[in-house]
């Protein structure tokens, strides 16, 4: 049996044979001083109470106590891995980031894969969408591209985010998932109907982490060395295939391996079975979008192939599993606001957002200097600003160099060729109503022209199956919603709906709620 085990089961027998012979460390406190007993807390006698001036004690239960940080609030467990992106096509004309300067360059890279909704100790096989985060080491600074295995999202303002997450987490009450919460946020924000059939096709359960695709999601701004600017999409595409879990399978494995798909990224690498994704970008120009049929910067629509097809940049690969995960996966930190020159926002509300809340909450969870940690620091070029002091202050906080500006001491000072580029805003400031702006036109799409036969009936049952825990208002609203989207996946749905609702009238004494009719509710008046 012991023969048979993985890299990520023997880590511990593999990390004592890569010693050899070398002698153990002698053991020491925090600050370096030897210790003579770990085993026993010193006392007044054998059975007398401890002293204070344990400090063997006192060292180890101190930081004990203060070792967990706070976990994410969302993309909580995840799997992270390092390798590099290599360049194998010429992009410069759209975009002069030096990272894509020349044929062949290599940039070190860090990636955090992820469940978005579930806690740290979650299953990894849940159905869920998939984060597939991206930090590229760049001479030019860090660019941080946080993206997820789907295209597209449920929600393209902002402002809706936090409410959606909560909906999609624990009742405040219960502390349990409350469906009712989740299906009635989804029928209320019909601009979700995209996002959820993708949630609930196949592609919902990924076979762990390396048969998915990624996607930058956001439409973003690309400049070339003349300043010339389009707008782009990022794409990543598995080398090794799309391959998804059954329900059957995802469900055993939440029971007996819920770590699967970090085990399956960890044991591939460590066997030299390097992951891989092609590295591709969609490109519209500014005038294009201008005449576009619907808003390019949606993120609950996705750009057609056909219209702009994928150009090939290069290849991303995985090649060494983090040496210690707290330290080089728990503690990355994705901050989409990090872009090299070249790379810019675009109008994207959802993007726009994320501009703030996600260094925002690395700061709260983190601390202040979070991007002194090594697995966040920019070490390929040196950080020179007017930035200081703060908790955890790691470096040597630039030292005796001013901390003002500007100044007359030859300390860092701005360069106009990076300044961001230019562009006219004159539409008038107010808040614009997104909910109707065509929610059902490319969900179709997906459920008529993606999806085979079989994928059709597997997303109907997945769907109906999730949605028979809401109550039966909500399910007839989503239900309309889905005729919406074409008339036999509401059909499919409603059908498998009455099944369940009368399957649990007659087996059990649980009253399935039905809306009052006009009728009744005029009775009552």
């Amino acid at each position: 049996m012991a023969g048979n085990r993985d890299k990520s089961t023997d880590q511990m027998k593999l990390w004592k044979e890569s010693r050899g012979s070398q002698r153990a460390d002698c053991l020491t406190t925090g600050g370096g001083a030897p210790v003579g007993d770990k085993l026993n807390s010193m006392t007044a006698g054998l059975r007398g109470p401890m002293l204070v001036q344990d400090v063997v004690f006192t060292d180890e239960m101190a930081h004990f106590d203060r070792e967990r940080i706070p976990e994410r609030v969302v993309h909580a467990k995840g799997a992270g891995a390092f390798g590099y992106l290599e360049v194998t096509h010429d992009i410069t004309r759209y975009c002069k980031a030096k990272l894509f300067e020349h044929v062949g360059k290599k940039t070190p890279i860090a990636i955090r894969f992820s469940t978005v909704a579930g806690e740290s100790g979650s299953a990894d096989t849940v159905r869920d969408p998939r984060g597939f985060a991206v930090k590229f080491y760049t001479e030019e600074g860090n660019w941080d591209l946080t993206g997820n295995n789907t295209p597209i999202f449920f929600i393209r303002d902002a402002l809706l985010f936090p409410s959606f997450i909560h909906s999609q987490k624990r009742n405040p009450q219960t502390h349990m998932k409350d469906p009712d919460m989740v299906w009635d946020f989804w029928s209320l924000r019909p601009e979700a109907l995209h996002q959820v059939s993708f949630l609930f096709s196949d592609r919902g359960l990924p076979d762990g982490h390396r048969h998915m695709n990624g996607y930058g999601s956001h439409t973003f701004k690309l400049l070339n060395a003349e300043g010339h600017p389009v707008y782009c999409k990022f794409h990543f595409k598995t080398d090794q295939g799309i391959k998804n879990l059954t329900v059957e399978e995802a469900d055993r494995l939440a029971a007996s391996n819920p770590d699967y798909a970090i085990g399956d990224l960890f044991n591939a690498i460590a066997n030299g079975n390097f992951p891989s994704w092609s590295f591709f970008i969609q490109v519209m120009t500014f005038e294009q979008a201008e005449k576009f049929r619907f808003n390019p910067f949606d993120l609950t629509k996705v750009w057609s192939h056909k219209e702009y097809p994928l150009i090939p940049v290069g290849k991303l690969v995985l090649n060494r599993n983090p040496t210690n995960y707290f330290a080089e996966v728990e503690q990355l930190a994705f901050d989409p606001s990090n872009m090299p020159p070249g790379v810019e926002p675009s109008p994207d509300k959802m993007l726009q957002g994320r501009l703030f809340s996600y260094p925002d909450t690395h700061r709260h969870r983190l601390g202040a200097n979070y991007l002194q940690i090594p697995v966040n620091c920019p070490y390929k070029t040196r950080v020179s600003n007017y930035q200081r002091d703060g908790p955890m202050c790691m470096s040597d906080n630039q030292g005796g160099a001013p901390n003002y500006f500007p100044n007359s001491f030859s300390a860092p000072d701005c360069q106009p060729c990076f300044l961001e580029s230019k562009f006219k805003v004159s539409p008038d400031v107010t808040r614009y109503e997104s909910c109707n702006d065509d929610n059902y036109t490319q969900a179709g799409t997906f459920y008529s022209e993606v999806l085979s036969e079989e994928e059709r009936r597997r997303l109907c049952q997945n769907l109906a199956g999730a949605l028979k825990g809401a109550q039966v208002f909500i399910q007839e609203r989503m239900v309309q919603h889905l005729m919406a989207i074409h008339p036999d996946y509401g059909k499919q749905v409603q059908s498998l709906l009455t099944k369940h609702n009368a399957e649990a009238q007659k087996n059990s004494n649980v009253h399935v709620y039905t809306r009052p009719t006009a009728i009744n509710a005029s009775a009552k008046m």
